[in-house]
């Protein structure tokens, strides 16, 4: 499987390759990279970047991108316009972004109008796709779409300026949205707009956030074509970046176009686990010669490739204790187990009621209630994309899933990886038979997924059970294999979490959190912070250590049918112990 991995990679770069020079086995699909930026289609009248303009361009460029990529990156720039006469600006931003990229040495890019490139194994080549103000239906063919929306859930980025908020748009009367998911991942839609150079005063909602470094902290003025976007955008969805500040603005000639006069100009969010940023901004092309805009773009492109880590957990969402769990690097999800006795649907709905944002899975609980269908890899694509939209209006993210069994032989465990994938689950939580590991850490590192080795009591998890066990297992293997802790077997066991937290270490992926009411095997969960597990102590130690797990799980195992209120009373306690431990 590994040498697999490799020839995989060999096949993109192949690729990649092929798509620079205008070729994929054969078959044309872009010009060649050193002309595209600079000539437009029938539609565009052949424009061509002037010479003065090019050079303004190339002068503005950032002298260094603002993280250093973990791998060489690839962009992919798509910036067909449908029917739309189109934006002369898409061409300043194909030029910017190539020759930044080259510049900083932060990605390569390839630039198409060739829906092709949407294939499956086209798409593998890049780490993230940017929409440069493409308008109208840009491709109609589902599968296409169904590879899009699988490469974005799954892990790679998005980007989008401009009228990309009206890309999939079928354009002109009688036309309107023709792929609401693509709008749902973008977190906007519409292209209402005032003047094409208005001025306005941008307000700074995320101060101190990555993307927000070229800017000034107190607001600052722009002048460009604004779009007031609506449905579905969100607060509650995205995680606004600047918008219109309207005390600061004059916005007198027209009425509002929104009631709550929330004009966001750029955010950013995560869709599963891809990695989503949109502006506006993009209408004229002076944006392209700004320093202060490429620098801007720069970190965007970054943050959308992978390599700028930046929080997104949706401005509406983020209460005081949630910033301070954002700044720890402590997501606090709900374990679906605590609620296994109800539907996948109804516990996202709990988890939202509880005010978590994040949500571990599980393989054998039902979906919904009008299906007898389980959460796991026998779930059909439409069925997906329900639970996809399910947490998206939420406003959850499912970041692990306990799954009960993984297959050890390669097919089987490609289809357990590939349901992960297009789950956006970032750790899968199981007990394999040991002679299984091997195969299921191919898939891990192949996939880029965690495997957490979940521990029950020494009987039902003879090499899983003990940290001293549960490392033995892990010694040898790549990071990508760790554990899941689940406390209260630990407490019933005879084990302290704290020293075994100081066994574990940074192989500690996943904590599924219990306080018990005594240290018995008969012991039973209570509100955390009122039994005998130390709970507080536990989380101090794991600060101490600098360790940040990929999800702790509000896991709670008692009052199945009525527990919500016990529930409640431990998320608000991990919100005043990660208030504190965030100072």
């Amino acid at each position: 499987m590994r040498f697999q991995k490799l020839n995989t990679r060999i096949v993109q770069c192949i690729v990649f390759w092929c798509l620079s020079w205008g070729m994929v086995w054969g078959r044309p699909v872009a010009t060649p990279v050193a002309s595209a930026y600079q000539v437009g289609g029938v539609e565009d009248k052949g424009f061509v970047i002037p010479a003065k303009d090019r050079d303004m361009i190339i002068a503005a460029l950032p002298e260094r991108a603002p993280a250093t990529p973990n791998e060489m990156r690839r962009l992919l720039i798509f910036d067909l316009n449908v029917v739309y006469g189109g934006h002369p600006s898409r061409f300043y931003a194909n030029l910017a972004f190539q020759e930044m990229g080259k510049k900083t040495g932060a990605f390569e890019t390839v630039i198409t109008r060739d829906p092709r490139v949407f294939e499956k194994e086209n798409l593998a080549a890049f780490d993230a796709v940017f929409f440069n103000s493409t308008v109208g239906n840009q491709f109609t063919d589902p599968q296409l779409r169904q590879n899009l929306m699988e490469f974005i859930y799954g892990g790679g980025g998005v980007m989008g300026t401009h009228g990309t908020t009206v890309a999939f748009w079928r354009w002109g009367p009688g036309g309107g949205d023709d792929w609401q998911e693509f709008g749902r991942m973008l977190g906007g839609r519409g292209a209402r707009h005032r003047a094409g150079q208005e001025r306005a005063v941008m307000k700074v909602d995320s101060p101190g956030h990555p993307l927000m470094a070229p800017f000034p902290s107190e607001g600052f003025e722009l002048i460009d074509e604004f779009f007031r976007v609506r449905e579905p955008y969100s607060r509650d969805r995205v995680r606004v970046l600047f918008s219109i500040d309207t005390e600061k603005t004059d916005l007198s000639s027209k009425p509002h176009e929104r009631e709550d006069r929330d004009y966001a100009v750029a955010w950013v969010r995560h869709y599963g686990r891809g990695r989503v940023f949109n502006t506006t901004v993009g209408h004229n092309p002076y944006q392209f010669w700004d320093p202060t805009m490429l620098s801007f773009f720069l970190g965007a492109a970054q943050f959308a490739l992978g390599d700028l880590p930046a929080p997104t957990i949706p401005s509406g969402r983020l209460t005081p204790a949630i910033a301070a769990q954002e700044k720890l690097g402590w997501p606090l999800g709900m374990t679906a187990y605590t609620f296994h006795r109800y539907t996948l649907f109804e516990t996202i709905a709990k988890t939202e009621e509880v005010g978590l944002v994040y949500l571990g899975g599980l393989s054998f609980q039902k979906v919904r209630k009008d299906s007898d269908k389980r959460f796991d890899a026998q779930l059909s694509d439409d069925e997906l994309k329900a639970i996809r939209l399910k947490l998206d209006d939420a406003g959850v993210r499912m970041l692990t899933c306990f799954y009960a069994r993984i297959p050890g032989d390669e097919q089987g465990c490609r289809a357990v990886f590939e349901f992960a994938r297009k789950m956006g689950i970032e750790t899968l939580i199981s007990e394999p038979p040991l002679e299984s590991l091997d195969t299921i850490e191919s898939f891990c590192d192949a996939y880029d997924i965690n495997l957490a080795l979940h521990n029950h009591d020494r009987k039902a998890s003879p090499h899983y059970w003990s940290p001293e066990a549960v490392m033995k297992v892990c010694a040898g293997r790549g990071l990508r294999i760790g554990v899941c802790a689940d406390l209260g077997y630990w407490i019933r066991s005879g084990i302290d979490p704290l020293a075994a937290v100081k066994t574990v270490g940074q192989r500690l992926l996943v904590v599924q959190m219990h306080d018990l009411n005594e240290l018995t095997l008969q012991g039973h969960d209570v509100p955390w912070g009122t039994g005998v597990g130390r709970t507080e102590a536990f989380l101090k130690e794991v600060h101490r250590q600098g360790i940040q797990p990929k999800m702790f799980g509000l896991e709670y195992s008692y009052d199945w049918e009525d527990s919500l209120p016990e529930v409640t009373t431990s998320a608000r306690f991990f919100d005043k112990v990660t208030l504190e431990l965030a100072k």
